[in-house]
């Protein structure tokens, strides 16, 4: 999508909030996914993905074009809901009532669970390179698994992390290079 289409679009979601709607279906696997392979637990994936959307459907109105995609905004929203995860020994995400009785965000609720969650537990458990870098990356502090996660798992460039993160591009860099390093020495 165009960085002028997702300009329209959020023009669109300011006059009719039932326009979410095409921000969740363009975004929601690919949030679901970077949060499913952070946490590699599907149930809490379903519960930050749906926080993120519902945080994101709420402050929709308020966001404003300035040249951050619509894509960056939704990973920075999955990726401080990740932190609080991270942070507090429960996650709790704070407006799920509200979800549920917004109608507007009423897909999330019918997804076909089953099928796609056995689906991602087979390919999670597949792996194990994957489960094995994903422990020792579990032991990096946040500030690591984030750059190396966005970089790596969701194929995002130093300067698309930058945006997401809200850091500047040689932080991030710095971030990814000594992130690395750990991990490499874990291994």
């Amino acid at each position: 999508m165009t960085p002028e289409q997702e300009a329209q679009l959020v023009q669109k979601c300011h006059r009719d909030p039932a326009a979410f709607g095409e921000v969740f279906d363009l975004w929601y696997k690919l949030i679901f996914g970077y949060v499913m392979r952070r946490t590699a637990d599907y149930d809490l994936s379903k519960d930050i993905a749906a926080e993120t959307f519902l945080k994101a459907f709420l402050k929709i109105g308020s966001f404003r074009w300035r040249g951050v995609s619509l894509s960056a905004w939704l990973y920075r929203i999955a990726t401080n809901e990740l932190n609080m995860y991270y942070r507090s020994s429960k996650y709790r995400p704070a407006s799920l009532q509200e979800l549920l009785e917004n109608p507007q965000m009423e897909k999330l609720l019918h997804q076909p669970a089953d099928e796609e969650r056995e689906m991602l537990e087979k390919e999670v458990k597949a792996d194990s390179d994957y489960n094995l870098i994903r422990q020792h990356m579990l032991k990096l502090d946040i500030k690591y698994q984030e750059v190396i996660a966005l970089r790596y798992f969701e194929q995002k460039t130093n300067t698309e992390i930058s945006l997401i993160l809200d850091k500047n591009e040689g932080t991030v860099k710095s971030l990814l290079s000594r992130g690395l390093e750990k991990l490499r020495n874990m291994l």
